[in-house]
């Protein structure tokens, strides 16, 4: 495979067939690989002066790969976070390519070799009980965009979904009655079912009964009945946030968030004394070591557990000075 146009149609079949036919990978992940090669053919193009649908795949080599990632970083912003991930697509193409192009097998194998940055992993940031009560309340029930933000801000913080699974939600995913419960495909395509707390269902009946917009098949639709964006999302939350924090100032200090509402979520679990694997498994979590990160979060919890061990005995030291010149020596 050496041919100019080697490049375009590998990626292609990367999409196609890879992603969408065999991984049946999820909208996410297309759209996030997607954004990936976007930025990187543009970065290409600028770089090699050619257009991307005439690249060969010999050019899209290591240092091509490196000089894209720290671009990101420098000049765009990126966290070291966002740009493993974009390294996480650009690896998940030459692993795909060292099928298709064994006579390449060098240069991918060096391009595969590329690590990941490590970094500081912060702390999970949640909102409190009270910040929670008053986010619920800042929406204005009198209005079908007020109810119907209610119903969503309810449900997010009651399940923990994720922001994609949340907007894809549709009325049939939605199970009333006995053991009421949303089902949703999440992550690797995976199908769980989350229980749903009476006073939350109380709610959702009363939505249902809403006049439908759209062809009605999207469980929280936007004003012409299609599914909402992530922007969309994310105005309703920044607005409502604005509301509820008149009321709970430490909202104003806050970002709020799908995801946070998630660990919202995991935390209330976890504090409730719920096992992890459970938490785990509410969450979709692919392993029981990602939920670990619930149990740094919280200096309360932290507080309880040394107040039920007897710390060890001291006897507290008689201050003594120590010699002068020792003395400036500790006070630099």
């Amino acid at each position: 495979m050496t041919t100019a146009a080697t490049f375009a149609p590998l990626l292609e079949r990367f999409f196609t067939q890879r992603l969408m036919q065999q991984r049946q990978a999820s909208p996410h992940t297309i759209s996030s690989y997607r954004d990936t090669f976007r930025q990187f053919l543009k970065f290409a193009q600028l770089r090699l002066h050619k257009l991307p649908s005439r690249l060969n795949l010999e050019e899209i080599d290591a240092p091509l790969v490196v000089a894209f990632l720290d671009e990101l970083e420098k000049y765009h912003g990126l966290s070291v976070r966002s740009r493993n991930l974009r390294l996480t697509a650009i690896h998940s193409f030459f692993r795909y390519a060292a099928l298709e192009a064994p006579t390449h097998s060098a240069q991918i194998q060096r391009v595969l070799a590329i690590p990941s940055k490590r970094f500081a992993r912060t702390l999970v940031h949640f909102l409190t009980r009270l910040e929670v009560d008053a986010l619920l309340a800042a929406p204005d029930r009198r209005t079908w965009s007020g109810r119907r933000d209610h119903a969503f801000l309810l449900v997010a913080v009651q399940t923990g979904l994720r922001l994609s699974e949340m907007t894809g939600l549709k009325r049939e995913d939605l199970i009333l009655g006995l053991g009421a419960h949303v089902r949703v495909i999440g992550k690797g395509r995976k199908e769980r079912c989350t229980p749903i707390a009476k006073s939350t269902l109380a709610v959702l009946k009363v939505w249902l009964r809403e006049p439908p917009r759209g062809d009605g098949d999207v469980l929280f639709p936007n004003a012409r009945g299609e599914r909402l964006t992530v922007h969309g999302v994310q105005y309703l939350l920044n607005k409502h946030r604005e509301t509820a924090s008149k009321v709970c100032p430490s909202l104003s200090q806050k970002r709020v968030t799908v995801h946070r509402l998630r660990h919202t979520m995991a935390m209330d679990l976890l504090q409730a004394g719920v096992d992890r694997s459970v938490i785990a498994l509410w969450l979709g979590h692919e392993s029981v070591e990602t939920t670990q990160i619930y149990l740094e979060a919280t200096l309360a919890m932290k507080e309880q557990a040394l107040a039920k061990i007897s710390p060890p005995y001291t006897k507290p030291g008689r201050y003594r000075p120590t010699d002068q010149l020792l003395s400036f020596l500790n006070s630099l």
